[in-house]
């Protein structure tokens, strides 16, 4: 399909720079099957599902991943994006022409990298010296890694540490936050609860190539980037056990609902898993494990604005999206929830 048909137009103004404080008073606009859309809170959640419907949340924890350093007097920036060995990561660099095979980037508070070869990317190699664990050189040296449409408007800062990251982090190793989630509080998982909602989690480590742009014409020559992923044998157990009852599969995040489509077969069984995937779903698809998807509100021609449009048919989300701009919901990844049944 043409990679133009998924574009829209969207005014800046509508890009969230922070998120809905509390996290469950964000917007959420519902769209099910051919009914008209509506408009809600999230924390109105539990009088959108039914009892025996089950959320599943993606732990995956955002590591401090974004590094600012000098090779030589050059400035280089890195965003790593994934492990490759024990002192090992792939980093997208910034500045990559300035960088060569064995040049050493110091990244201050101690941290130095020796660069790999460069790959076709723009990225390569870094290889951390030292015997600290990456993850604490990180701690040290990193920030949180902002999409470049919230970092390209203000600096990352303290509150991002705590903002962008879900009630559900535990497992670390993500470039980027399963922002779906961000919109979650105690609060309203105890009221779902309540309401006889279930939920599970599983990990998918989120990429740094769900910022890339698809710079193809067409969908067919678009390659995704592979993400590492997670679920263990009692989880997809209770998941199969739960839609046998009736209840429904809702996917919180493109993530989850990417793994979940990874791991199922073609009857909707969903098996341990534990590989990387790099699924890549486009309208056409058959869904097999889920039956709805609460989602932030993605970027044109994106390949998540694909997912929604997969899931829900393309005009139905232009018109939705359409929609939400002129009612003032707030984009992205710190921006609004969106509630999607078939």
């Amino acid at each position: 399909m043409r990679v133009d048909l998924f574009d829209f137009h969207l005014p800046p103004e509508s890009i969230a720079l922070r998120p809905a404080a509390p996290r469950d008073s964000a917007r959420m606009m519902l769209v099910a099957g051919d009914a008209p859309i509506q408009d809600w809170i999230v924390r109105d959640l539990p009088s959108m599902l039914r009892p025996g419907d089950m959320l599943v949340f993606n732990d995956t924890k955002v590591i401090p991943a974004q590094l600012e350093g000098m090779r030589g007097q050059a400035k280089v920036g890195a965003t790593l994006h994934k492990r490759m060995g024990l002192r090992q990561w792939q980093a997208f660099l910034r500045n990559a022409k300035r960088v060569r095979d064995g040049d050493r980037i110091d990244f201050g508070a101690g941290v130095t990298a020796i660069a790999g070869p460069r790959d076709d990317e723009g990225g390569c190699t870094l290889n951390f010296e030292g015997e600290d664990p990456v993850e604490l050189l990180l701690e040290r040296a990193g920030q949180m890694p902002l999409p470049p449409y919230i970092a390209s408007k203000r600096p990352t800062d303290a509150r991002d540490r705590s903002d962008y990251q879900t009630m559900f982090a535990r497992e670390d190793g993500a470039v980027a936050a399963p922002t779906a989630a961000l919109h979650f509080t105690p609060e309203l998982m105890a009221a779902l609860d309540q309401a006889g909602i279930g939920s599970e989690t599983l990990t998918l480590h989120v990429g740094a190539g769900t910022f890339l742009p698809v710079k193809a014409d067409d969908t067919d020559d678009h390659r995704m980037h592979a993400e590492w992923g997670r679920i263990d044998k009692d989880t997809a157990d209770r998941l199969n056990a739960a839609r046998a009852r009736g209840g429904r599969l809702i996917a919180v995040g493109t993530t989850s609902l990417r793994l979940l489509e990874s791991a199922a077969d073609e009857q909707g069984r969903i098996h341990p898993f534990a590989d990387e995937t790099r699924i890549f779903i486009t309208p056409g698809y058959r869904f097999r494990a889920v039956d709805g998807l609460m989602t932030n509100f993605h970027l044109p021609k994106s390949t998540l604005f694909m997912l929604v449009s997969a899931l829900m048919g393309r005009d139905r989300m232009q018109a939705a999206y359409a929609h939400a701009i002129a009612q003032g919901y707030r984009f992205y990844s710190y921006g609004d929830s969106s509630l999607l049944l078939p």
